[in-house]
C-alpha cells in the first residue's frame, strides 16, 4: 500500500525518460548520480528503488528530487522488477543506471536517439569494455571475471554481447512495461538481454568510459555464480 502511494506523485508527461535506480547504501553515490541525470536529460521521471538503506540514500534522493519506492524484497533483479510493476509511467523510454556514479548519464541521449533512429533495436546498452576500463574504473580481478562471463553469456545465450552484464540500459518502455523478471540478484542483466531477444530485436551497444564507484562495492564471487547460473536457466 505505501508503494502505491508513494508512486501516486510521478510526473509522467514531462519526459520520455523513466529512469530506474535500484539502491542500497549509496549515500555517496546517489547524489551526483541524480544530478548529473537532471543536468543531460529534460525533467526525467527518476524513481530510486530503495532495498532498505541505513545510510541517507533515501534523504539524498529526495533532496535532489526523486521519487522513492521502498523495496518489498532484496536484490537489484527484485528492485528491477519493483520499479516496472509499481510505475504508471507513460512515456517512451526506461533508462537503467546504477546509482553508485559509475556510469555516465550523458550517454544516455544518444543511446535514445539510436532508438529514434531504428525500430527494429528495442535496447541500447553501454559497453565499458575499452583500454581504459579496469585501469580506470574497474579492478583487473573484475574485469576478467566479467570477461570470462561473457563468454559464457554468448556461447550458451547465443545472444552476442561484448559487455551483456552493463548496468546501464536505455529500453523501450511498451517493451519493458509487461516484462516480469524472475532474476532477483545481478542475474537481472543477462534475463533482460534474453527477453529483449526473445521479442525478436536488437541489442545496440555503445562505448562509455567506466569511473571508479562511489561508496562500497557490493558484487562478490557468489553473484559471480547466479549470473552463471541464470545465463544456464536462460538457454535451457
Amino acid at each position: 500500500m505505501e508503494s502505491t502511494e508513494v508512486l501516486m506523485g510521478l510526473e509522467t508527461n514531462q519526459d520520455p525518460f523513466l529512469v530506474l535506480l535500484a539502491a542500497l547504501n549509496e549515500e555517496k553515490g546517489i547524489g551526483p548520480t541524480i544530478e548529473e541525470l537532471k543536468r543531460f536529460l529534460r525533467n526525467p521521471t527518476l524513481l530510486v528503488i530503495d532495498g532498505r538503506s541505513i545510510d541517507k540514500t533515501i534523504a539524498i534522493a529526495r533532496n535532489f528530487g526523486a521519487k522513492i519506492l521502498k523495496q518489498s524484497g532484496r536484490g537489484k533483479g527484485d528492485a528491477i522488477a519493483q520499479g516496472i510493476r509499481f510505475s504508471d509511467f507513460d512515456g517512451k523510454y526506461v533508462a537503467m543506471i546504477d546509482a553508485d556514479y559509475t556510469y555516465p548519464a550523458s550517454a544516455i541521449p544518444e543511446m535514445a536517439k539510436i532508438l529514434d533512429d531504428n525500430p527494429d533495436v528495442g535496447m541500447v546498452s553501454g559497453n565499458r569494455f575499452n583500454r581504459q576500463c579496469y585501469r580506470n574504473g574497474m579492478k583487473k580481478i573484475f574485469f576478467l571475471g566479467n570477461k570470462i562471463l561473457a563468454s559464457f553469456h554468448n556461447f550458451f545465450n547465443g545472444v552476442h554481447l561484448d559487455d551483456p552484464l552493463s548496468g546501464l540500459r536505455v529500453i523501450r518502455w511498451d517493451i519493458l512495461r509487461n516484462w516480469r523478471p524472475k532474476s532477483l540478484g545481478f542475474d537481472i542483466e543477462v534475463e533482460l538481454n534474453h527477453f529483449i531477444e526473445s521479442q525478436r530485436l536488437k541489442i545496440v551497444e555503445v562505448p562509455i568510459e567506466l569511473r571508479p564507484r562511489l561508496g562500497e562495492k557490493k558484487l562478490n564471487i557468489f553473484d559471480g555464480l547466479l549470473i552463471l547460473k541464470r545465463i544456464i536457466t536462460e538457454t535451457f
